[in-house]
């Protein structure tokens, strides 16, 4: 058997060394780093003055670097995850981050740190997956987006890597990889990535919530059904 049969290639959109690559590792996948997207400033303003709310949500990196530069000194900022916390690169900011790095947690910091509610600013990508809003609806944190960048196709773009799967992080990643990926296994991250695929003409193998410890699970089953077909059902 072959080095890639033991190992076969997953195309991702992250370096080798960050924490995604290291669970494909764990799966039984070989990390293979595709950088095919890139990341562009909106430009959009501050739905409403900073000095008058009561906090700043940041859900990435991304957002942080494009809002950090704007911040009022002293601005309480919950940040989802030690990543996001280091982009915003200020030492004069109130940074507070929930126990995990996760939309739910921060949705659960929020209402523990501001129990009475009030106005907040949600710093956020394009087609972010929109869970603090579904969750705040009608309730009293009212939440303002701010769309500070979006996610698009790299130019020059880079042809796909010899590879036995694709890993799409976002709905972008499976529209761009969709036409790309025929022949090998396509996974998504998150069901709104899954949805993106199938518009496109082209299902994902599998799907998991944006969770790391499903992540790993999704990729392990599905090499586990491949290499022992018979096991896939017991029917």
């Amino acid at each position: 058997m072959t080095p890639s049969a033991h190992h076969p290639r997953l195309a991702l959109a992250r370096p080798a060394q960050h924490p995604l690559a290291d669970i494909v590792r764990k799966a039984g996948w070989r990390p293979v780093p595709y950088s095919f997207t890139s990341l562009r400033v909106t430009g959009a303003a501050p739905p409403m003055l900073l000095n008058r709310v009561q906090a700043l949500l940041v859900l990435s990196p991304s957002g942080a670097k494009v809002a950090a530069p704007v911040l009022p000194a002293g601005m309480t900022c919950l940040v989802q995850g030690a990543g996001t916390a280091d982009a915003l690169g200020r030492d004069d900011l109130d940074v507070q981050l929930p126990v995990e790095a996760r939309a739910e947690a921060l949705w659960e910091l929020l209402q523990t740190r501001f129990p009475q509610g009030g106005e907040f600013v949600l710093v956020r990508g394009e087609r972010s997956r929109e869970y603090l809003e579904v969750a705040a609806r009608g309730s009293s944190w009212r939440l303002h987006p701010w769309v500070t960048h979006r996610e698009a196709a790299r130019e020059p773009f880079p042809p796909l890597p010899n590879v036995e799967g694709v890993l799409a992080l976002s709905p972008t990643q499976a529209e761009i990889l969709a036409p790309l990926s025929q022949g090998v296994r396509r996974f998504a991250w998150g069901e709104a990535t899954a949805e993106a695929f199938a518009r496109a003409g082209a299902p994902a193998d599998a799907c998991c919530e944006p969770k790391p410890s499903l992540l790993w699970a999704m990729l392990a089953q599905n090499l586990a059904s491949q290499e022992n077909p018979k096991e896939e059902s017991p029917c």
